[in-house]
């Protein structure tokens, strides 16, 4: 009996003689989801996005690379002495003496004596040429008296021009085979996986020298011969793309929401551009930033054999030609190592952008 009444004491006690406080629960549980609603923001789907790209700095230190390569390329120009004319930048700037032109003669870092201003048929021609960097040209002026800095900002101009242009290019061909091939399936995803099949199998440098001799025939051989050579690169180069395209519309053209918009009596056009491509659209995004390296890199290399744009035209492929010469390699780095340092750091700023979405569009990715 002793002991049932201590039970029943002890369940009668109320919290106050525990030393407990009394909280209304319909209280605590709007406490608790006010707290909740304070602490926990939801972010949209591209602030989440955004949020996890910028937690990773070397994509943030490649989107400035870029950002400084398109300022230095499209915006240095403006603020250079030296203006493009007629495809040259070249220092109209000469020494006189009693109204003279004085033509002076420096020895070069190869030994051999050099012109300060070159002179054709006892013409004085008002350029320098094979100039070293100074406080007039930080990098030098070449061996026809262009400033190589102001050359390196426009061919920055051509060069990503080009990658960019390409890239959208092949997007835009890849999406449409792709998709094609992706949802209608049968007849008409294996005749377009094989035309994709053939093309990958052919090299492209190869062919690239096939058509400069066929251009070289045709006396093509200005600035035109290199957009030719991008169009045959843009035909090689979507079949990455579909691919990736075929394969994301393969595993989303049978969810819900797909089954959902059959029932619906959706048109197919308004299945394919409305709800399938969206869901594509990142994975794309990832591919055209990767791929705008591999671009930059196939222009400087066609340059460099010098199968691309014309050496007279300003491009960083075709600046680093220079160095296939064998004293301006030696003599004169500032005629070539410039533009090899653009093109490295084009490639490496868009490879870290393009693995820094690839992460951030990753919903499992975790940083």
């Amino acid at each position: 009996m002793e002991d049932k009444k201590d039970i029943k004491s002890t369940e009668e006690t109320s919290p106050a003689e525990n030393n407990q406080p009394v909280v209304n629960s319909e209280a605590a549980d709007d406490l608790h989801g006010e707290n909740l609603t304070e602490r926990v923001k939801v972010l949209s789907p591209g602030r989440t996005v955004l949020k996890r790209f910028f937690r990773s700095k070397l994509s943030v230190a490649g989107l400035a690379v870029l950002l400084a390569l398109f300022i230095f390329s499209f915006i240095g120009p403006l603020c250079s002495p030296w203006r493009a004319n007629n495809g040259t930048v070249k220092d109209y700037s000469k020494p006189t003496v009693n109204g003279t032109c004085l033509v002076l003669e420096y020895i070069g870092p190869d030994g051999q004596t050099y012109e300060a201003f070159e002179v054709i048929d006892g013409v004085p021609l008002p350029y320098s040429t094979l100039d070293g960097p100074s406080w007039s040209h930080w990098l030098g002026t070449d061996n026809e008296g262009n400033d190589i800095l102001t050359r390196l900002m426009y061919g920055g101009q051509i060069s990503l021009t080009v990658g960019f242009v390409v890239v959208l290019l092949e997007t835009l061909l890849g999406v449409l085979l792709g998709g094609l091939a992706g949802y209608f399936g049968k007849w008409v995803d294996q005749l377009i996986m094989r035309i994709v099949d053939i093309l990958s199998c052919i090299p492209s440098l190869p062919i690239m020298l096939i058509f400069y001799a066929v251009f070289q025939s045709l006396g093509i051989i200005d600035i035109s011969r290199l957009y030719y050579m991008m169009i045959v690169i843009t035909l090689l180069g979507w079949t990455g793309t579909a691919r990736l395209v075929r394969g994301q519309i393969l595993s989303l053209r049978e969810q819900d929401f797909m089954l959902a918009a059959k029932a619906s009596g959706l048109s197919t056009a308004k299945k394919i551009f409305k709800h399938l491509l969206p869901n594509v659209i990142p994975q794309l995004i990832v591919s055209m930033t990767l791929g705008l390296g591999s671009v930059i890199l196939m222009e400087a290399t066609l340059g460099y054999l010098n199968i691309g744009a014309p050496i007279e035209t300003a491009t960083w492929g075709s600046m680093i030609n220079t160095a296939s010469n064998s004293v301006y390699r030696q003599y004169y780095p500032n005629m070539w190592l410039g533009s090899g340092v653009c093109i490295t750091s084009a490639i490496l700023a868009f490879n870290f952008v393009g693995d820094g979405l690839r992460d951030a569009f990753d919903p499992k990715m975790k940083r």
